[in-house]
């Protein structure tokens, strides 16, 4: 430890060190709750439309209308999340998700309706999703950040692998019972966020403020504008057109490539096998490598994730294509926290949601799309050809992303920049009033959270020094 007591650059952050801040255990665990509530909600209304229409086109819509927001409205709702204080945001997106699952369970509902009600409980996620994401930060600082991230998205991995078997459990006794369940863990997600989260007021200054389609070209502007946003973008963006894939295909391949494997448990072991990887990746990486080392991996790591992928040329068995997949997640783990770290450190906290909204909805896109290609690609070649192909194409993709890696003194001015302009404005001293000693210039403090503000930004420059 340093003799500020914050944890040295040259060692990670503990677990211990992040899970002593309160406010962060509230948040992960509503968090946790809402996860398992998406995934729950879609196992039981898929099975639900599936039970009362016998269609299968229906049931896939009914699991893929979660993806929608995103698609056609992600940022617009991230950018209305910003607007706001994040506390009541995510309360009041839990508290809509909850009544509207409970109109959902009500028996007899016809499908159409189904599927309405589904999508506008959908449309809370992108601004829940960007709330949480721009808190964080102001709860975490330093390398306790990245570390709170990296078990954010390991946990995340694990949610859904829970949401979808429990909600296929549930769902296939009474999927009305299913989607009371899920209601309820929105509702205890509420009551968290109300009990153990500080409010506190929207990050958005006043000088920002127009009309929303404006706001949201700005976060669009932030994130591709700043070279070392748009560095962080290409990396992220990168990342998800391939290591989406295995999980993507993996039903198709089980069925022409199982061999003497049943061809459900190929299946279930190719899709499981990237989650896993991603939440090992996810807990060593960020827990075990020191905060410097972590930064100078990303390169690496970015290059190794779809180059793991590319023996898939060889047409492996499906055991030895999850051990290639779950290597690929184990790699993204290792770099994406510390990219998301990087991320929202070089942000104003004024534009966090925002560009949250920008990145999410961009990772929905083009996972969407790549799983759709390969897919089409698949249709006309053999499934590992494609898969090898797209991942040796990746190698090159990532190749090029590192080496426009911005500098270390790029990156570090950058998340001066963003906490310089996170600084609250002067406050002039009245006439008359004398020095002091800790306050240069004579500058009052007349609220002791702008201290904190300031240390948050002196310690968000120690990640990176």
């Amino acid at each position: 430890m340093v003799p500020n007591g914050r944890p040295s650059p040259a060692r990670p952050a503990t677990f211990s060190e992040v899970f002593a801040q309160r406010e962060y255990r509230f948040v992960l665990t509503a968090g946790v709750l809402s996860w398992v509530g998406d995934y729950l909600a879609k196992a039981a209304v898929t099975l639900l439309v599936y039970r009362e229409t016998e269609s299968v086109a229906l049931s896939a819509a009914a699991f893929a209308i979660s993806y929608l927001p995103w698609l056609i409205g992600g940022p617009l709702l991230a950018t209305l999340a910003e607007r706001h204080p994040h506390r009541p945001v995510m309360i009041m997106c839990d508290l809509l998700r909850m009544v509207l699952l409970l109109v959902i369970a009500v028996p007899g509902m016809p499908t159409p309706l189904i599927l309405a009600l589904l999508f506008t409980a959908t449309l809370a996620n992108p601004p829940s999703q960007a709330a949480r994401s721009a808190l964080l930060p102001r709860i975490l600082t330093g390398d306790r950040l990245v570390v709170g991230l990296s078990i954010n998205a390991s946990v995340g991995q694990a949610a859904q692998v829970v949401g979808y078997l429990v909600g296929a459990a549930i769902a296939a006794a009474s999927p009305t019972l299913a989607l009371l369940t899920t209601s309820a863990t929105y509702a205890v997600s509420a009551t968290l966020i109300r009990l153990g989260v500080v409010a506190r007021p929207t990050a958005m200054k006043a000088a920002h403020r127009s009309h929303l389609l404006r706001e949201t070209s700005q976060g669009f502007r932030m994130v591709f504008g700043q070279p070392v946003l748009r560095a962080i973008a290409i990396l992220v963006f990168s990342a998800m057109l391939f290591s989406i894939v295995p999980e993507g295909l993996a039903a198709a391949w089980a069925g022409r490539h199982a061999d003497d494997m049943d061809q459900g448990l190929a299946q279930a072991v190719i899709m499981a096998a990237s989650p896993v990887g991603f939440i090992l990746g996810g807990l060593i990486v960020g827990r075990l490598v020191a905060p410097a080392r972590r930064i100078a991996l990303m390169r690496p790591l970015a290059v190794l994730a779809p180059l793991i992928l590319v023996p898939a040329l060889l047409d492996p068995s499906p055991l030895v294509v999850a051990l290639l997949a779950a290597g690929c997640g184990f790699a993204v783990a290792g770099l994406l926290p510390t990219a998301n770290g990087l991320f929202v450190q070089a942000l104003p906290d004024g534009f966090r949601a925002r560009a949250f909204g920008v990145m999410a909805s961009g990772m929905q896109v083009i996972q969407g799309l790549a799983v759709l290609v390969t897919g089409l690609l698949a249709e006309r070649f053999s499934i590992p050809l494609v898969v090898g192909l797209w991942s040796s194409a990746g190698v090159l993709l990532m190749t090029v992303a590192v080496l426009s890696w911005p500098s270390r003194a790029t990156v570090d001015a950058a998340i001066t920049a963003a906490s310089r302009a996170d600084a609250p404005d002067p406050v002039p001293a009245p006439p008359g009033l004398r020095p002091e000693p800790d306050r240069p210039g004579g500058q009052p403090v007349d609220n002791p959270e702008d201290v904190g503000q300031r240390d948050a930004g002196e310690r968000h420059r120690n990640v990176v020094s």
